[in-house]
């Protein structure tokens, strides 16, 4: 009985393939890709000639017995357009089908996107936690901006160019200036790391910026997990109109100081206005 070999790819500079990679690539008696065509220029580069079979999105399911023919036969490899299999791809049904058929399921370590962002972002790395693509629409973000709000440990995402702004800005109203790097084209001619917090972040990444997106949110801090009381932040924030302040700017402040959510501070502050008339 053959392997199931889940092979990483580049995700950028053709270099980063490991020799072990290069190797099984050969080896193997079929390679399952995402997209035919992408993998093929890889394996021109590397002048590979082994078979190709595609096993993508949408025609895993009617892929599955077809590889399984090929494993009765000899070893085979998994490959995502780029970086590891089945981190944000297909290839999890695959594998759970293969294993319950009695097969082997071997790892060849290489690039990741998520993990090449999270280790150069400057957060903590001792915890964290991946949730892939934001949802395209700002109340489905908040759904999930909701789940995650009291977690302390760092928070990956990714995210495509066009709706980069609209999730950093969705970011900022939910969780306050929480600190944020977006990761750019990793290992790529432009590769571009963009650090600091989300408002600083948001006037830097411009409005149309390129390429392929790697959000990392810095998590909930120990001291804001422990709220004031309610009755102490309507005492801040009164303390601070008086001041003269501006309802924005106190709300964007006390968000960064105290974990509460920078709409519910900001709605707080309009009902005091209003009753100090």
């Amino acid at each position: 009985m053959g392997i199931l070999y889940i092979v990483a790819t580049p995700i950028g500079n053709l270099e980063d393939i490991t020799l072990r990679a290069l190797r099984i690539l050969k080896e193997v008696s079929l390679i399952a890709a995402e997209d035919t065509r992408h993998t093929r220029q890889l394996l021109t580069h590397f002048d590979i000639h082994t078979p190709l079979t595609s096993y993508f999105e949408h025609s895993k399911l009617q892929k599955l017995d077809v590889i399984k023919n090929a494993l009765e036969l000899g070893d085979v490899a998994l490959v995502s357009d780029a970086g590891t299999p089945t981190i944000n791809d297909p290839g999890y049904e695959l594998i759970k089908y293969v294993i319950e058929c009695g097969f082997t399921v071997s790892p060849i370590p290489g690039p990741s996107s998520t993990i090449a962002a999270l280790s150069t972002s400057g957060l903590p790395t001792d915890s964290f936690l991946f949730l892939g693509y934001l949802p395209r629409k700002t109340g489905e973000r908040n759904e999930i901006f909701t789940k995650i709000k009291d977690h302390p440990y760092t928070i990956i995402f990714l995210e495509s160019p066009n709706r980069l702004v609209s999730s950093l800005k969705d970011m900022y109203d939910f969780f306050g200036d929480r600190r944020v790097v977006v990761s750019r084209e990793i290992t790529k001619k432009f590769e571009e790391v963009i650090r600091g917090t989300l408002s600083e972040v948001i006037q830097k990444v411009g409005k149309e910026p390129k390429g392929e997106i790697v959000l990392v949110l810095e998590g909930r801090s120990t001291l804001a997990q422990e709220k004031l009381s309610e009755e102490k932040i309507m005492n801040l924030i009164q303390a601070a109109l008086e001041l003269g302040e501006p309802i924005k700017e106190v709300a964007s402040e006390l968000a960064k100081s105290t974990g509460y959510e920078r709409r519910v501070l900001y709605q707080m502050a309009i009902e005091i206005k209003q009753n100090q008339k």
